[in-house]
């Protein structure tokens, strides 16, 4: 088998067959293809596209190309939980300590972040003592004793997609259906699901930019999960304005305890219902999608939900007195107010602005070895529909660098867009397929 033959191949939009699929995915991540040569195939995939066989194949294949963590231990219905990117998205810190109070088996690797603010890694690196790297024996043994472990990426899952995601970056095919669903959909194989919710963002913070974007790539995962015999949910959620009202790390971390004590941010609390409303049916423990929704409000009113995050992090070396009293969370050393330059309504709050705003405070990193500023980022006050006065506060801004604190209150309030005609609340969640 050759590599220039393959390359022509896609190039001439014909069909690649299974094995040649998997040649140059093995022959890539060993380094026996080059990297101009993978760039000339994926601008071919890019161009050419795939068809629903051609990106399964590819998908498998990446998956195989590195470790594979088997949690077949937990039983049939391993469910996994992933969101494709957006501001403010903390969904993950409250949505596994609630599974996990159901006795759906937690196992979760979770990634370090790269623009706008940190993963969940990062923000639960900020409780004081948590660890996350730990071993692939203690991780299942911590799901066996207490029914949920959130680690960093401690195997080496799915190289290729890493080598190929890099490559993609550098010759401007990001943005092609087939090499984001395979992307994706391999790192959740690999990581040892059979079953999968997908939080689909979608609008100005998210990677998929318009409905339709996020309408084809849901379907092509559905398609890649069917042919993989793992069965897929897609939720195609509002990534129009940041997600909640808390952005950046200990502040997304404060925001998620808050909300399993109750103080619930209806558009947090709109995706947390319908992601595990779906878990909950995937895992086979409730067909009504409502009755799951009611049911996780009642893991949450009753504390149930809180004790299984209380007993994550214990479990994990983190302080637990932090949760119970949020004020002990280290603060930014200027908190700054962001005030309403005119009265009226809010009309939009471009959450990839906020985004890059955090970022530019610290709270991201565009290399993963950067260090990130846990303490840094944004509070909104108010929010898309909301009525506002001339001088009222519309958000906080946490900076440790008073220069930076400043020209970031003058930016945000330049984001913020205000008129006199009253605006609509965004819809939330946009469609689920």
């Amino acid at each position: 088998m050759n590599i220039l033959e393959i390359i022509a191949k896609k190039r001439d939009k014909k069909i690649l067959d299974k094995e040649e699929i998997e040649y140059f995915i093995k022959e890539y991540t060993n380094g026996n293809v080059t990297d101009y040569q993978a760039a000339a195939l994926v601008m071919a995939i890019y161009i050419n596209g795939m068809n629903d066989e051609e990106i399964t194949n590819l998908t498998i294949a990446m998956a195989h190309s590195g470790e594979m963590l088997d949690l077949s231990v937990f039983g049939r219905n391993v469910v996994d939980k992933h969101s494709t990117g957006g501001v403010g998205d903390k969904v993950t810190l409250i949505l596994a300590p609630i599974i996990a109070s159901f006795g759906i088996p937690v196992a979760k690797m979770s990634g370090r972040g790269l623009g706008f603010t940190g993963g969940t890694i990062d923000k639960l690196e900020s409780i004081p003592g948590y660890c996350t790297n730990i071993s692939i024996e203690e991780f299942v043994e911590n799901v066996k004793n207490i029914g949920i472990s959130l680690i960093g990426q401690t195997l080496n899952l799915a190289p290729a997609d890493k080598k190929i995601y890099a490559l993609r970056d550098t010759i401007s095919c990001t943005d092609s259906i087939p090499l984001i669903a395979s992307s994706i959909m391999s790192k959740k194989i690999a990581a040892g699901a059979n079953k999968i919710v997908l939080d689909v963002t979608c609008g100005s913070g998210a990677f998929m930019q318009t409905y339709e974007e996020a309408k084809m790539l849901s379907e092509t995962m559905n398609r890649i999960g069917k042919l993989a015999t793992k069965e897929t949910v897609c939720v195609i959620t509002n990534m129009e304005e940041p997600l909640g009202y808390a952005i950046g790390n200990n502040l997304e971390v404060i925001e998620a305890v808050k909300f399993l004590k109750q103080d619930m941010p209806e558009d947090v609390k709109e995706v947390v219902l319908e992601l595990g409303a779906y878990m909950i049916k995937l895992a086979g423990l409730g067909e009504n999608i409502e009755e799951n929704k009611q049911r996780i409000l009642e893991k949450v009113r009753s504390g149930e939900a809180y004790q299984k995050l209380i007993e994550l992090v214990k479990n994990q070396g983190g302080d637990t007195t932090y949760l119970d009293d949020t004020n002990q969370f280290a603060k930014a050393k200027y908190i700054l107010e962001v005030k309403a330059k005119q009265g009226g309504y809010i009309a939009s709050i471009a959450a990839r602005q906020v985004g890059e705003l955090s970022g530019y405070l610290g709270a991201g990193r565009v290399r993963k070895e950067d260090p990130i500023d846990e303490t840094v980022g944004i509070i909104l006050k108010k929010k898309t529909g909301d009525f506002v006065q001339l001088g009222e506060v519309l958000a906080y801004i946490h900076a440790n660098d008073e220069e930076k604190g400043k020209k970031a209150v003058e930016e945000l309030q330049n984001i913020y867009q205000i008129q006199v005609e009253k605006t609509q609340k965004l819809k939330t969640i946009i469609d689920v397929r």
